[in-house]
């Protein structure tokens, strides 16, 4: 497997859709929320409105990368990278929010796709990432633990235990 992150682009509108159709098709929550924000049928509208530009809604800038498995030529997942904390984000999101295609879990995908994450952090000048992950979610715990990340506390959200850890890329 050799992955990396890309931008959306026409090109990828396949890799995208059909990552979608499977995500969609379990009835599962899509993490990360950037990526479901939108409606993705629309392509181009979605491609052109995808990251989040200055402070509305209580969001915050972004970058949305989209990782592709380079000798499978598949979309297998997706990272969101928010580039500074509101209180919100403190609190519960952090600064990297991933997910994994269904297909694609239990295959060492995050781990890879957080460290690639990362270094995407370190050229926008983010020295501490915080990552936030439901207690119950041992695989994601692992994955941010893999590369780095420090429990720091856990906090309750919605009647839900959410996990706390930092990453010291500086």
């Amino acid at each position: 497997m050799k992955l990396k992150l890309v931008k959306l682009d026409k090109k990828y509108e396949k890799h995208f859709s059909d990552m979608m159709e499977e995500w969609y098709s379990t009835g599962e929550k899509i993490i990360p929320y950037a990526i479901r924000r939108l409606d993705f049928r629309d392509f181009d509208y979605y491609m052109n409105n995808l990251e989040v530009k200055d402070n509305k809604e209580g969001l915050v800038p972004d970058s949305t990368f989209f990782c592709l498995d380079e000798e499978r030529d598949i979309f297998v997942g997706a990272v969101n990278i928010r580039h500074y904390l509101n209180d919100s984000l403190l609190l519960n999101g952090g600064h990297i929010g991933d997910g994994v295609r269904p297909s694609e879990r239990r295959k060492g995908v995050a781990v890879e796709m957080i460290g690639l994450a990362l270094k995407e952090c370190k050229k926008l000048g983010i020295n501490k990432v915080l990552m936030v992950c439901d207690r119950k979610n041992i695989g994601s715990a692992k994955s941010i633990m893999y590369n780095g990340g420090v429990l720091e506390n856990e906090v309750m959200i919605g009647g839900i235990v959410e996990q706390r850890f930092w990453i010291d890329i500086g």
